[in-house]
């Protein structure tokens, strides 16, 4: 077999996973078909998983695919396919550019941390079987992926274009425009910068060792490569030992002292095969190795496991008492405070959506009123960085299942758009205290206005003044009401999330006719 155009093949076929993978995430315009976007991401290893749960299809597949790759050339998929590997590869390159880093820019071998590794799989495994995914959210490489690019790449986009269209403005060429970010939440940036922050830092020092040793995909995947068809073995009568192979191996599972390679750390990246002088390292067809294992368990680890999983359970609870308070700068009287933070349609539940949920902001990044915002504790401290409705930054579009169909995890189901525009994600309520129509004896009704579904409609009051009411049976909890209200800090009118999402009824007296509302407006009304 020929071998030494492996590394080039490889470094291709990461550009052309990579480029579109990065693409549909900091899209902004809309301009990739939700068709294509889940074609995009068909290989994505723990979303596809998670979407064969909740509904298998053939778009749910891809991990199929990713296990037989993997059976068949070990771990292709790290290599590859996974975006954040080939963040952490271009991070490692550069890290090699560097003056003061080229003494160490040379790896070597290094045990394997078996005990950790193994505790960062079960952990989220277990913390998913009891119904939270923040151990999926907080380590999948695609999510912390898709949040990097969402909430660090995506603004440099988005200020590349608006730069771009300003300057061509000048020169009246009108064919980009500008694109204006309604809200930016500190907290999750935060911790999306700060993780990473981590994993680039991991790449400069030991190359692939969050893959080998914090990535529970890494971890299963490696599992299953040590009994792949292909792999890299070292030819003991042709070695030199000259431990170049072992230098240049960014996975650090090359000891060219024992003249062994640890198949479960090698992610394929062929550097080895490039930089041997002689033949002594192959990649080549190999039956699997039977190897003594012990099969007794350690107790100490299982109680370690289960007792993480209730501290964990048990701070959610905690956090979830943290209210959401909403905050302006006009005054108004009475605080808002909700009881539940509104999940995005077709989710089901929120315990739901949190259980499946990897927070990689493909959904935020798609959404075309930026309705979807990450979350801090409004799902409570579990439900951390997943999207949630957040009506100061936009509505949800009435003609709108965008979401639905980019989710790649199955978090947010398919749902057809005549359903949705009865899928009841929470209800309006109405806070007369706050409303300028009692406090200034003013007209108003922006909320009644901006109503698709007619819910909220106007009632006799004082002085020929109407006021707003709701009727809770045609409520769908969009947002559209508590958006173009005008009233701040506190919103005369907000929507309260549904803890289930239930089915409203169809408004027969007046046919739902969404109005636009001007983006751009501090006061659409």
């Amino acid at each position: 077999m020929i071998t030494s155009h492996l590394r080039k093949i490889r470094i291709v076929l990461s550009i052309i996973f990579f480029i579109p993978t990065t693409f549909v995430l900091v899209d902004f315009s809309g301009l990739i078909p939700t068709g294509v976007v889940n074609g995009i991401l068909y290989f994505q290893f723990i979303p596809s998983i998670l979407k064969s749960i909740s509904y298998f299809t053939f778009i749910s597949t891809g991990f199929i695919l990713v296990f037989i790759l993997t059976i068949l050339f070990g771990r292709v998929y790290c290599s590859t396919i996974c975006p954040l590997g080939f963040l952490q590869d271009v991070t490692g390159f550069i890290s090699r550019k560097f003056k003061w880093n080229k003494k160490k820019k040379k790896f070597e071998f290094l045990k394997e941390q078996k005990l950790l590794k193994w505790i960062l799989f079960f952990i989220p495994v277990l913390l998913f079987v009891f119904g939270f995914g923040i151990g999926l959210n907080l380590l999948d490489p695609y999510s912390i992926y898709g949040r990097t690019a969402g909430n660090i790449i995506r603004p440099v986009f988005i200020g590349t274009n608006n730069l771009a269209s300003s300057i061509l403005a000048s020169f009246q060429i009108y064919s980009v425009f500008p694109f204006d970010i309604k809200t930016f939440n500190i907290v999750p940036f935060a911790i999306t910068t700060a993780m990473f922050l981590l994993v680039v830092y991991l790449s400069f020092k030991n190359g692939r060792l969050y893959c080998n040793t914090v990535c529970p995909v890494g971890t299963i995947l490696g599992l299953i490569s040590k009994i792949s068809f292909f792999k890299i073995v070292i030819e003991k009568e042709e070695c030199l030992s000259c431990g170049v192979c072992e230098k240049d191996c960014k996975s650090s599972c090359i000891n060219s002292e024992e003249m062994v390679v640890d198949m479960s750390r090698c992610v394929g990246c062929f550097n080895c095969l490039q930089s041997c002088p002689t033949e002594g390292i192959k990649y080549q067809f190999g039956l699997p190795v039977k190897k003594s294992s012990s099969n007794s368990v350690d107790q100490a680890k299982r109680s370690f496991l289960i007792s993480s999983a209730v501290y964990f359970t048990t701070v959610s609870s905690i956090f979830a008492q943290v209210k959401k308070k909403i905050v302006a700068s006009k005054p108004s009287t009475v605080p808002i405070f909700r009881k539940n933070t509104v999940s995005p349609p077709g989710s089901i539940s929120i315990d739901r959506f949190n259980s499946i949920c990897t927070a990689c902001h493909m959904c935020v990044s798609a959404c075309p009123t930026q309705v979807l915002q990450p979350s801090f504790l409004e799902y409570g401290f579990l439900g951390i960085l997943q999207p949630r409705l957040d009506n100061i930054a936009g509505f949800c579009n009435f003609d709108c299942v965008v979401c639905s169909d980019v989710c790649p995890t199955g978090a947010i189901l398919p749902v057809e758009l005549e359903k949705k525009k009865l899928t009841q994600i929470g209800i309006a309520k109405f806070v007369k205290d706050n409303c300028i129509v009692h406090t200034e004896k003013t007209d108003c009704g922006a909320c009644s206005e901006h109503c698709p579904t007619k819910a909220v409609h106007m009632i006799p009051y004082e002085n020929k003044l109407v006021i707003p009411e709701v009727r809770d049976e045609y409520c769908i909890g969009c947002g559209a009401c508590e958006y173009a209200c005008p009233t701040k800090p506190y919103k005369a009118i907000y929507v309260e999330g549904n803890e289930t999402h239930l089915t409203a009824k169809k408004n027969v007296e007046k046919e739902a006719t969404p109005t636009e509302i001007n983006l751009k407006e501090e006061f659409p009304f």
